[in-house]
């Protein structure tokens, strides 16, 4: 009597091994959305994680990117299971369809999540310049989910795999471009697009005679809010200290000499107040007395 050919472990247990990673993943990025969404900080046990979670990157058309990983995970875990919780004794073919379905899926979703966050591990190394355990232990994840897709079933066309991979890969990289391009209105550094009111502008010449002065960074998303609420005409008169070296003009020294911890902070009257303010809360802070009609009358067409 002929004995059926057992399938190999790796093929009984993947659609549960990528969902126990996936889990992982899911766990990682909520952790960083959560407080985000609601204006809290993230802890890391590391020092970096907040240059790289403060950085323009670390956001996409106004939410975490860490909500968009978790959506991607949820995705994955609920894909994997799916078909397990058909009855295999009593509706074998339709979990064997179901499964067909979903197995291109989940290889299409780890490959896209495999190569953005391999796009943003490079970002991480060498624009931002900082380490990221949270943001390396999920990329890691992604990448398991992409190896666990591609050996979890036996594919009958590598070839024809491995040129989807490709085009999935060329689709995430302009898709990813294109997202952040749309995101930062062209760019994903810290030019300032906001136009400025007279009274910005006033407000501006008053801090930096009054000796005030903002220290922050380059890749700060925070430091970039508050330099919109000032528009471009009006920061460019305020004593803006760039901390970071990679930064333009650096000034690292005179940050390392002031204690800064957090950016933006703010320098007034010999205190320091890291935070993003208010214009109306900068004025009454440096004692400002002229026109409080501070605002962004249009925005910039440059």
């Amino acid at each position: 009597m002929l004995r059926r050919r057992s399938s190999p472990w790796i093929h009984r247990k993947s659609r549960l091994l990528i969902a126990g990673v996936a889990s992982l993943g899911a766990v990682i990025t909520a952790y960083i959305a959560i407080p985000v969404l609601f204006g809290g900080k993230v802890t890391c046990p590391v020092e970096g994680c907040d240059k790289v979670l403060e950085s323009s990157y670390a956001e996409l058309f106004g939410l975490p990117l860490a909500l968009f990983g978790f959506l991607a995970y949820a995705g994955m875990i609920a894909i994997s299971v799916a078909p397990l919780f058909i009855n295999a004794e009593t509706n074998l073919p339709l979990r064997k369809k179901l499964e067909e379905f979903t197995w291109p899926l989940l290889f299409l979703g780890g490959a896209s999540m495999a190569i953005f966050s391999g796009y943003l591990m490079y970002v991480m190394a060498a624009e931002i310049k900082a380490f990221c355990i949270f943001c390396v232990v999920s990329a890691a994840c992604s990448f398991s989910l992409l190896v666990l897709a591609f050996i979890g079933k036996e594919w009958k066309e590598i070839s024809q795999l491995i040129f989807a991979f490709v085009i999935i890969a060329m689709v995430t990289l302009v898709g990813t471009n294109a997202a952040y391009q749309i995101s930062n209105g062209g760019n994903t550094r810290s030019d300032i697009r906001t136009a400025s009111a007279p009274a910005n502008v006033v407000l501006a010449e008053h801090l930096t005679a009054s000796n005030v002065k903002m220290y922050g960074a380059f890749w700060c998303k925070f430091c970039k809010d508050q330099k919109e609420m000032f528009g471009r005409e009006a920061f460019s008169k305020v004593d803006y200290v760039e901390c970071d070296p990679q930064g333009k003009n650096p000034r690292v020294e005179m940050c390392q000499a002031a204690g800064i911890q957090r950016y933006p902070t703010w320098e007034v009257n010999g205190q320091l107040s890291p935070g993003v303010f208010a214009l109306e809360e900068l004025a009454a802070m440096s004692g400002y007395e002229g026109d409080v009609s501070f605002g962004n009358p249009a925005p910039s067409s440059s």
